[in-house]
């Protein structure tokens, strides 16, 4: 982007949107930071740190908070989108009529939406109108709590247009942020989306205690069932076998900073699924996201058995214990099997 563009709207203060406003602003970016709170808002252009969040961060003076969409919107090249996936359509909706033909959206969120099935980046093509070559998508192993402490981390950026691509990657490139670029945007968030019902699976083992084998068994079978349906819906494998597939598997199934794996570790210890969810305080997007993932399985003729666990776990009320040995007891075959 040239200097006049180097303005960027990020959508969502929580830990995700705020890491990733750090990392614009550290690659020289002037960002405008939305929060749907006021008091966050003011503490956030009081004390430059996101008390509720992210504590322990001091955001650079190039960050600037507001709670008025269209004001993040003045000006700014990229919309960076990093809101709850469930709760993204009505929004976009509501402030479609700030952006320009040119806006480029770049989507952090990892679901998919309820009741459609639908990508983020369908819903954004949907309710804003941009092409596809406006539409990127950042995936990978990011955990903000080290990214805010600047910790070396790599991503994905995923358009189909490569120049699109490697805009948004020079506007988040830092010395200890590496984006990639790539042009699979499926594989991209289909990796993003089922890294997270994996996570509450291997969580799930955690709190039961089952140990480092179960772990990395549901990871590499994780694996499998994203990459079964990833080619069915035109992903490439390689796409799944890298940053945004197996390394933000890898993270999100193993760190204790995962919402998701947190929710997951909260059942296998017992809890019911509204106390975990209390227990937890962030949205962790698996939780809803894994009825959409099955749907579209489903749709797609694909097998996916620890998903299916998953959903059962959370929304059929089944015990944890009687979704492991579910798991354990199905038929044995052949590893190469890919339905």
């Amino acid at each position: 982007m040239d200097r006049m563009s180097r303005r960027v709207a990020v959508y969502g203060a929580g830990s995700w949107g705020t890491a990733f406003a750090l990392v614009l602003a550290d690659a020289g970016c002037d960002v405008t930071l939305w929060g749907r709170r006021p008091e966050l808002v003011d503490a956030l252009n009081s004390t430059h740190s996101n008390p509720d969040y992210l504590p322990q961060v001091k955001l650079p003076g190039t960050v600037w908070a507001t709670t008025d969409p269209a004001e993040a919107a003045h000006g700014a090249h990229l919309a960076v989108l990093a809101v709850s996936a469930q709760k993204v359509r009505p929004l976009l909706e509501e402030w479609r009529p700030q952006w320009t033909p040119d806006t480029v959206f770049v989507s952090l969120m990892k679901g998919i939406e309820l009741g459609t099935g639908m990508l983020m980046s369908q819903v954004i093509a949907e309710t804003t109108g941009a092409a596809a070559e406006r539409i990127a998508v950042l995936s990978g192993p990011n955990l903000a709590a080290e990214i805010v402490d600047r910790m070396p981390a790599a991503s994905v950026v995923a358009c189909a247009e490569e120049r699109t691509a490697a805009a948004v990657q020079e506007a988040c490139h830092t010395h200890y942020f590496r984006p990639y670029t790539n042009t699979d945007v499926v594989g991209c968030e289909l990796g993003g989306a089922i890294k997270n019902v994996v996570a509450l699976a291997v969580g799930v083992t955690t709190g039961m205690g089952l140990g480092d084998n179960a772990k990395a068994a549901l990871i590499t079978r994780g694996l499998a069932e994203a990459t079964r349906l990833g080619v069915a819906m035109g992903a490439s494998p390689l796409t799944l076998a890298g940053l945004a597939g197996m390394g933000d598997l890898v993270a999100t199934c193993s760190s204790t900073l995962s919402r998701n794996h947190t929710f997951g570790r909260h059942l296998g210890r017992g809890l019911t699924v509204e106390e975990a969810r209390a227990a937890t305080t962030q949205t962790a997007e698996g939780v809803a996201s894994c009825q959409a993932v099955l749907g579209l399985a489903e749709r797609h003729g694909v097998e996916m058995p620890i998903t299916s666990a998953v959903v059962d776990m959370i929304h059929g009320g089944r015990a944890p214990h009687e979704a492991v040995r579910e798991l354990m007891s199905r038929a044995p075959r052949s590893e190469s099997v890919r339905r």
